[in-house]
């Protein structure tokens, strides 16, 4: 299995990322919303998910590092996260993304150790 080394960067082995706003977005226990913003800032990529009425309108970021895969084909980005670990993520709220405090906190979240950590999946599976 393939571990996350840098949480802020999109995987090598993804192929090309641009283009993928407006995606689906899978977690590994269903679909989440869709991506309306992607990041390519060194140490800083991410996409930024509206999950619509899942959890009531809100936006979540999501660090790079946790994208599975991208079917351009499906336009559906998979994470290896689970919903409920994405809903419990610290909130985007008033705070920005730019902002390092959260951005750490994040980090935490989704990197080892933290509770919305896991270890990913084969690709294609």
């Amino acid at each position: 299995m393939r571990v996350e080394h840098d949480l802020w960067t999109y995987p090598t082995d993804l192929g090309d990322t641009s283009g993928i706003v407006g995606y689906s977005v899978e977690a590994v226990d269903g679909g989440i919303g869709k991506i309306d913003e992607a990041t390519e800032d060194v140490g800083m990529a991410s996409i930024v998910v509206d999950t619509g009425p899942w959890i009531f309108g809100h936006k979540v970021i999501l660090p790079a590092g946790v994208i599975d895969r991208i079917d351009r084909d499906e336009e559906c980005v998979y994470v290896n996260r689970t919903k409920e670990q994405i809903k419990n993520a610290p909130a985007l709220g008033q705070q920005a993304f730019e902002d390092d405090e959260y951005r750490h906190e994040l980090g935490e979240y989704y990197g080892p150790e933290g509770a919305g950590w896991r270890e990913t999946r084969p690709r294609g599976m």
